[in-house]
């Protein structure tokens, strides 16, 4: 085992027992925060901690092997100790590997996700109505809750714009990667000749911020219009000015939340998805930075970035940062995403072990 790694692996065993101490403490849940604080930190560090102490008892059970060597009687035995001993060395050091690679922080949050038209006029936003849909499916598969923010009804069908909320226990750990152009392949309903269009849309999954004090922002840099909804919702919502428009001067980001008939509501809505935004922003700005010193083949956040495209004459999907095709587009169109988000988280470990082997 590496030093770096070994050294690592020996404070978290002492932190460990310093919090053991903490939590048994008479007074510990007189702070119920700093209680609930060091309870997560327990829970998170007490598997890590637990497989190193199967590390080091199979360290000593090779140890131990190696000395009975000399022993005619056992060296037999004491052979087949030293390979069993290794193995299992040699595993559970890699699977400690995996567990200290640095936490994403917002992998447990909610997420915004927005699905957005681009080139291909009524097919790309009737497109934009199915890759919503896939995403919808998926996080009932998952157990999750969406909630409808904002939409742009496309002109045939479908939407021009769709923005959700998508709740749910590691909600962005498992849709960050889905960030970036989508590309569809096929015959649109309208094409007389059978001639296969293509067009796009672009997706973007935003880590929902704890608060708005995550992400600074300054009421000298917010223009804040309202105006009368222009959806349906009867005579209240087109006698009041209810919607709300937020611009975000110094980067120009306009969010609008016309959805509630209250003002207020809308304009919290609307705050808390620009905040997402910004922090977006900033996210993308740091791993386009990161980029520029490491190749990065997934995670690199640029919205113009293809990612995927979905084939429906040959029935394929194919993403194209990791060189993965499934032939499966009906299960996937239906939100059956497991096997490429697992791939992609995969591999995205894998250039984080990459990396760590780097730095060692």
């Amino acid at each position: 085992m590496k030093p770096s790694l070994a050294a690592k692996l020996a404070l978290l065993s002492e932190r460990l027992e310093e919090l053991n101490l903490l939590l048994a403490g008479e007074s510990v849940t007189s702070d119920m925060d700093n209680f609930r604080k060091l309870s997560r930190e327990h829970a998170e560090i007490s598997p890590i901690v637990a497989l190193y102490h199967l590390y080091l008892r199979a360290e000593q059970d090779l140890a131990t092997a190696e000395e009975l060597l000399s022993d005619p009687a056992m060296r037999e035995f004491a052979q087949a100790e030293i390979g069993e001993s290794r193995r299992r060395i040699e595993e559970t050091e890699a699977e400690l590997q995996k567990m200290l690679l640095p936490r994403d922080p917002n992998d447990e949050r909610n997420v915004f996700l927005e699905v957005r038209a681009g080139t291909g006029g009524n097919e790309s936003a009737l497109f934009a109505g199915q890759l919503f849909r896939m995403y919808a499916r998926y996080a009932e598969r998952a157990g999750w809750r969406v909630e409808l923010i904002s939409e742009s009804l496309g002109e045939v069908g479908g939407y021009k714009e769709v923005i959700a909320k998508v709740i749910g226990q590691g909600a962005y750990s498992r849709l960050k990667f889905e960030s970036g152009g989508h590309r569809v392949q096929r015959v649109p309903e309208t094409e007389t000749q059978g001639r296969i269009h293509t067009s796009a849309c672009t997706v973007a999954v935003m880590p929902e911020p704890e608060e708005i004090g995550e992400v600074e922002l300054n009421a000298q840099d917010l223009r804040i219009d309202t105006f009368r909804s222009s959806g349906a919702g009867g005579q209240h919502i087109n006698k009041t000015d209810s919607a709300v428009r937020i611009t975000h001067l110094p980067t120009g980001i306009v969010v609008e939340c016309q959805d509630d008939r209250s003002q207020h509501k809308n304009k919290a809505q609307a705050l808390a998805i620009l905040a997402a935004r910004i922090k977006d922003k900033q996210l993308r700005e740091h791993q386009a930075k990161e980029a520029a010193t490491r190749k990065s083949l997934i995670g690199s956040g640029d919205r113009s970035e293809r990612i995927r495209t979905y084939n429906f004459p040959q029935g394929r999907v194919t993403d194209h940062r990791i060189n993965l095709t499934l032939y499966k587009i009906d299960a996937i169109m239906d939100g059956d995403l497991d096997d490429l988000i697992r791939a992609l988280g995969t591999e995205y470990q894998a250039e984080q072990l990459a990396a760590l082997a780097e730095e060692a």
